[in-house]
């Protein structure tokens, strides 16, 4: 059975950092690309960021370029998701999703969120 559990997610002052753990089972975590989603309040789901197998490629949505960084540790099977110069418009539930291939921005299943509330 596939588990994705994320973590790390709090309340933060604008200009602020998180760093988010998903901790992968229940599949060969280091054959499929991983990615981050969110949905903010009355929105719908937004891809953020998505980093291939080997973690050597990687891509960001134009929101989020420049401040996050999605890495991955495949001996430990848990994804990451550094967040830096968080903005009010970054307050969302974070997801981390299981890619359906090494490399692609599809996926299958995905965990049951962590939230981040950016806010002075």
């Amino acid at each position: 059975e596939v588990q994705l559990v994320e973590s790390g997610g709090g309340l933060v002052q604008p200009g602020g950092s998180l760093r988010l753990s998903c901790a992968a089972s229940g599949f060969t975590f280091s054959s499929y690309a991983m990615s981050w989603v969110r949905q903010a309040p009355g929105k719908g789901l937004e891809r953020v960021s998505t980093i291939n197998s080997g973690g050597g490629r990687t891509t960001y949505a134009a929101f989020v370029e420049g401040r996050f960084s999605i890495s991955r540790d495949n001996a430990k099977n848990t994804l990451y998701l550094q967040m830096n110069s968080l903005k009010a418009e970054d307050t969302a539930v974070y997801y981390c999703a299981k890619g359906v291939t090494a490399w692609g921005l599809g996926y299958d299943y995905r965990g049951q969120g962590t939230q981040v509330t950016v806010s002075s």
